[in-house]
């Protein structure tokens, strides 16, 4: 009996392989699986106090396992000297290797309260440093701001991997006009192509992040925000529906280490992302 469990339990292992190799559904649920304890290890080891290199640092060999390349488009709208705030569309959990290409010093992740209570991403994203807020409190955010000088938000309020994007949710621009400082849009390409959890689909591709021009706030108040809202929704959408035709931009930049980008001309699509003013400018 002890000599069969014995071989029982050095089969497993063969047997693990031999699913992971044949079934995509197996595969698909070993990667997300690996991901999450990835990121709440590192969540855990940094304990709050991770800087944007040491990020980028640690998660580089997730995406080199994964065989995911990031390109960045437009980083240096990012070079800003003074407070400001960042809003960008949220498809998945992967938009975190995203997200450590382009964050700035001093920026933190905003997040509804409620995700504090989802689990192990929750978990994770309470010991990496992430604020959370209550949509109601808008004098909670205004200190946030004040504090950490720069704050990323998610404004579609929820994971959207579809084609187009949801409302946005207005507090982030409540936000940026209470503190009269610039909003800097940013773009994730969708995943499809190589992630799908509908699909059960998890294999190795690209992702194009386009930073879209600053719109600026000064002088605007309250009343100004719904119009404010739309207006910045209708940019991202244009550079999202243009990200989703195209090739990723495979011929118009690349990612060297360290997240620094070299162009070969080329631009995106959209009244924003032509570099034309914006009517908020």
């Amino acid at each position: 009996m002890d000599l069969l469990l014995l071989q029982g339990l050095l089969l497993l292992p063969l047997a693990a392989l031999l699913l992971y190799r044949c079934s995509p559904r197996f595969q698909f649920l070993c990667k997300v699986a690996f991901f999450n304890c990835w990121i709440v290890a590192l969540a855990t080891l940094l304990d709050g106090d991770g800087e944007s290199g040491l990020l980028r640092a640690a998660l580089l060999p997730l995406k080199r396992f994964y065989g995911i390349r990031m390109r960045v488009r437009g980083s240096e709208r990012l070079r800003l000297p003074g407070p400001f705030v960042i809003v960008c569309n949220h498809q998945a959990s992967l938009d975190l290797m995203g997200m450590v290409e382009v964050i700035p010093e001093r920026c933190v992740p905003i997040a509804k309260r409620e995700l504090l209570y989802l689990g192990t991403v929750g978990w994770a994203c309470w010991l990496s440093g992430i604020i959370f807020i209550e949509r109601q409190r808008r004098d909670t955010a205004i200190e946030v701001i004040s504090r950490t000088l720069r704050v990323w938000v998610f404004p579609e309020g929820t994971r959207n991997p579809g084609r187009s994007m949801l409302p946005f949710k207005r507090g982030a621009f409540h936000l940026a006009v209470q503190a009269q400082v610039p909003i800097v849009p940013i773009v994730i390409s969708p995943y499809r192509d190589f992630f799908s959890p509908k699909e059960k689909r998890f294999t190795s591709g690209t992702c194009t992040i386009q930073v879209l021009p600053r719109v600026e706030t000064c002088g605007l108040s309250p009343k100004d925000v719904p119009k404010l809202t739309e207006s910045v929704h209708q940019a991202m959408a244009e550079a999202l529906a243009e990200m989703s035709m195209s090739d990723h931009g495979d011929q118009d930049m690349d990612v060297w280490p360290g997240g620094d980008t070299r162009s070969r001309g080329g631009c995106w699509g959209g009244r924003a992302s032509r570099g034309e003013e914006h009517p908020w400018c």
